[in-house]
């Protein structure tokens, strides 16, 4: 391959060492058909001038990247499914293929695939992913991108020309290898593994690792454990509040689905909000709720929690109680933050802005069912005028307190407003029917002409926007 000034492999992962993963080779797929490539990511990891019969090879084939993981690494890890503690999981139909330096930030970052074969941590599965699911998952993360949440970014999606039983969809259906480009793979869930065994040189291990390569302004701390469990919490914090501000609802937030450097990852059964619900799941199988929209911020903390638990290992509970409860502040700021920043206005103070965001949350849920999630951010996106067709709804006593508190507000980069995609007057949402609808011409006739549409005008809306 032509080898960028840009490209700049830094394998970090297999310094762990055997106790934390797997040698595996990916599957030997009948077919290769490139469906997606995301050329703007693979610029800042010097991948870009691949061509497509390059690309296939190495994120189809799996060949090595130069310099890089050879062989592919299966991670180990436990975790929490539903607050059920399972010992028998693992990388079981993925593998971290490589590790990069990101352009401009320094950033370690990895590429890891999803429905790349087997593993010796399958189980019972068929280690592959179905072509929806990576569809899927591409869609998620580009809005996610758009609307300024910490993702994973969908880095390549290719069909790999097998025919899948599944239960829980019409079978067969098509598959699909995916590749995603993270800051880490390192779950909560890696710990719990090593928590479950005893093996506390192994967490310390790993707290070292995290540090050095995440979070290397801890370096210095005294009580390193506890110093890292307040700097994930913040991230994970932040998270939360992204989630909550976009109108985004994971699914499946099992602590092997939370990663340490605080971006969301792993698209199952994720749904955007229609309108504002607090009991909105987005898995069929969560009967109880447990994932529901509202109880997102409470998952993440318990998740923590259990990480908490791991690191009374290697240091004492008083300092890990102390990072804990930095949690429900730092979610409080970062959800006002969030919200004002998606409102598109420039912060008076973290006080005035709660009110703001209160008042903001009331208005969506008294709006009724007319009024969806996303056209509220967009209507009132840096004081705009409104006009269109929930005018009415705002001037009505649902919207009295909103109008009063966000009157002194000014806009934050009111050149925004400029950009074409504020003079159309719906904005850019995935809800359910129309991924659903975008999946249909492909599973039906082959036609990928809807999907390409859609990420485009994503991307419109991520250019507007100016989150990321």
């Amino acid at each position: 391959m032509p080898v960028s000034p840009a490209y700049r492999p830094d394998p970090k992962f297999p310094e762990l060492g055997a106790e934390f993963a797997d040698p595996v080779a990916a599957a030997d797929f009948p077919k290769t058909i490139l469906r997606y490539r995301n050329d703007r990511a693979a610029a800042t990891v010097g991948l870009d001038a691949l061509t497509d019969a390059e690309w296939i090879a190495h994120f189809g084939r799996f060949q090595p990247l130069p310099r890089n993981i050879d062989p592919p690494l299966a991670q180990r890890y436990h975790g929490h499914q539903f607050r059920v503690y399972n010992p028998d999981l693992g990388d079981g139909r993925g593998f971290t293929f490589a590790q990069l330096r990101e352009l401009g930030t320094d950033r370690l970052l990895d590429l890891g695939t999803k429905g790349s074969g087997q593993t010796p941590w399958s189980r019972s599965g068929d280690g592959r992913l179905t072509l929806k699911g990576g569809v899927r998952e591409v869609l998620a993360t580009a809005m996610l991108e758009a609307l300024g949440v910490p993702t994973s970014r969908s880095f390549s999606l290719i069909e790999t020309g097998e025919e899948l039983i599944r239960g829980d969809e019409p079978s067969p259906t098509r598959s699909s290898v995916l590749v995603r480009l993270s800051h880490s793979h390192i779950r909560f869930g890696t710990f719990q593994r090593h928590a479950f065994h005893e093996e506390a040189g192994r967490i310390r291990t790993l707290v070292d690792h995290v540090i050095a390569n995440y979070y290397p302004e801890l370096e210095g701390a005294n009580d390193r454990p506890a110093a890292l469990l307040a700097a994930v919490g913040d991230r994970a914090a932040r998270l939360a509040a992204s989630w909550m501000a976009a109108g985004f609802v994971h699914g499946v937030l099992n602590t092997d689905n939370m990663n340490i450097t605080g971006e969301s990852f792993d698209y199952g059964p994720y749904r955007f909000l229609p309108k504002s619900d607090p009991n909105f799941t987005a898995a069929y199988f969560d009967h109880a709720g447990l994932y529901a929209f509202g109880r997102q911020p409470e998952a993440v903390f318990w998740n923590l929690q259990q990480l908490a638990g791991c690191l009374t290992f290697v240091t004492e509970t008083d300092p890990l109680v102390e990072a804990l409860n930095g949690f429900g502040p730092a979610y409080r700021r970062e959800l006002v933050a969030a919200v004002v920043r998606r409102l598109g206005l420039k912060p008076r103070g973290e006080e005035l802005d709660a009110v703001l965001v209160q008042a903001a949350f009331k208005g969506l849920a008294e709006g009724g069912e007319r009024l969806r999630w996303e056209p509220f951010f967009f209507d009132w996106f840096a004081r705009r005028e409104l006009t269109g067709p929930r005018l009415d709804i705002y001037e009505g006593e649902a919207f009295a307190d909103f109008r009063n508190v966000v009157a002194p507000y000014e806009p934050d980069r009111p050149e925004r407003l400029d950009h074409p995609y504020f003079q159309g007057p719906e904005p850019e949402e995935l809800l359910y029917d129309e991924i659903e609808a975008i999946w249909a011409p492909i599973a039906d006739a082959d036609d990928w002409g809807p999907f390409a549409a859609k990420l485009g005008r994503i991307e419109t809306a991520r250019q507007a926007w100016g989150f990321a």
